[in-house]
């Protein structure tokens, strides 16, 4: 896993973990990797600090002065992962993905022509769901077709 730096092109800075630097590199060219501020797609990796590995292992250190340690609480509480307004985003967006699958036809990548024949009255209308390219999902907003993204599983992100 690699945690990358990133920022936003309204400047915003933030953190986010990644199976591998292609695995960034393939999420963010299908507009996976959005800013969680503002959600702008138009993200880029920031200058970080890299992590260098010492080469002075036959050396002798200088020993390390012994801090005294504050004793533990009573009971220490579980570090929080996600503040709680995230937690209830990615459980909204977990329970309106749920609902589309639960509801919706997934029709796969034919989901741009789907999408036209339902339109155009070729196909029953229903609900459907599936894989777009982004310049078919352009073609099908400018032909004055309706269509959404939907969020990706919170959890299939990262």
């Amino acid at each position: 896993m690699i945690l990358f730096t990133l920022a936003c092109d309204s400047g915003h800075r933030f953190e986010s973990w990644f199976p591998s630097n292609t695995a960034y590199d393939e999420q963010s060219a299908r507009g996976l990797v959005t800013c969680p501020f503002c959600d702008s797609a138009r993200v880029a990796k920031a200058p970080m600090a890299p992590a260098v590995a010492r080469t002075d292992r036959g050396r002798a250190e200088a020993p390390t002065p012994q801090l005294p340690v504050p004793a533990a609480p009573a009971e220490v509480p579980m570090p929080m992962l996600a503040a709680e307004p995230e937690r209830q985003l990615r459980a909204l967006l977990r329970a309106v993905r749920e609902h589309v699958v639960s509801t919706a036809e997934h029709v796969g990548d034919r989901f741009a022509d789907e999408a036209r024949a339902i339109h155009y009255g070729d196909a029953e209308g229903r609900p459907i769901y599936g894989e777009a390219s982004p310049k078919e999902a352009r073609a099908l907003v400018e032909e004055g077709i309706d269509v959404l993204p939907l969020p990706p599983a919170p959890d299939d992100r990262h």
